[in-house]
């Protein structure tokens, strides 16, 4: 199935899954995190993330979606950015490997990401984008599955980032 990058809210799609960009001990965060934490029921889902917690970097964990469209978040840990040598590339290609892999074994047929680590956690959002379409690529050569990855910044949607 073909990927599609859209600049969207994450917690309004209807798609069995959306992918947390989590912290390692799965607590409720800002930015994206926050908003699915919010929008998911921030007691409910932080009780279910507790029972997981804690998660490497690259790991990734499901569970309920609780009030969201989305049946089920998975919550995987991005790398956060030191400059791009310290591995991050290898880090995040894993969190959305793992978080495709883990909703495979789900049975699930629709997944929505957002550009992990792009955030707080300093990751260059064009190099981030390359990371994820790169990873998703591969792993739809593979399986059959619909992916959506959300962008904050509509601007990448325009640019030429991931044909470098």
């Amino acid at each position: 199935m073909p990927m599609k990058i859209l600049s969207e809210d994450i917690t309004r799609l209807k798609v069995d899954a959306i992918v947390n960009a989590a912290n390692t001990n799965l607590l409720a965060g800002g930015g994206v995190c926050g908003a699915i934490f919010r929008a998911a029921g921030q007691r409910e889902l932080q009780a279910a993330c507790d029972k997981l917690a804690p998660i490497r970097t690259g790991e990734a964990v499901i569970t309920s979606g609780f009030n969201l469209p989305a049946k089920f978040v998975i919550h995987t840990a991005g790398p956060i950015w030191h400059g791009g040598d310290r591995g991050e590339a290898q880090l995040l290609r894993a969190c959305y490997t793992n978080s495709l892999k883990l909703a495979a074994e789900n049975n699930l047929t629709s997944v929505a990401f957002p550009l992990i680590s792009s955030g707080i956690y300093g990751y260059p959002p064009r190099d981030a984008l390359k990371v994820a379409v790169s990873a998703i690529e591969d792993f739809l050569r593979e399986r059959d599955l619909d992916v959506v990855l959300t962008v904050l910044n509509r601007s990448l949607l325009d640019s030429a980032a991931i044909d470098d």
